[in-house]
């Protein structure tokens, strides 16, 4: 019985340690990316300042601005997690909401959930 109980909780085991590990996306700098419409009301995977401090630093608070525009990835950082965690600016070299010169975003989660493409 044992024996039983045992090989049951490491085959468990074996499969959450093969469901936890998160595929990484292949990135380099200077890789073009473009800005989708987010995947619920607002954007889960990419951090845009939230309005109200888009508003005290006298931007326009308009999430509409932002869709369809090519941003480029100029940093990443693998993190902890597994994921990576990606700095980006735009290609046109304007600035989001006219005062946040890059944003941040976890690119596979972003990827995956259709609020990046490449």
């Amino acid at each position: 019985m044992r024996k039983i109980v045992f090989c049951m909780l490491f085959a468990l085991t074996g499969s959450l340690v093969q469901a936890q590990q998160k595929q990484q996306v292949n990135i380099q700098k200077g890789a073009v990316l473009t800005i989708e419409a987010p995947s619920a009301s607002d954007y889960q995977h990419v951090q845009f300042p939230r309005k109200n401090f888009i508003i005290k630093r006298g931007g326009i608070a308009d999430m509409k601005t932002v869709l369809g525009k090519k941003v480029e990835i100029i940093d990443y950082v693998y993190t902890s997690n597994g994921s990576t965690k990606v700095t980006l600016k735009r290609v046109d070299g304007k600035r989001f909401f006219r005062k946040f010169p890059t944003i941040t975003a976890r690119l596979e989660d972003a990827i995956r959930s259709g609020e990046l493409s490449q």
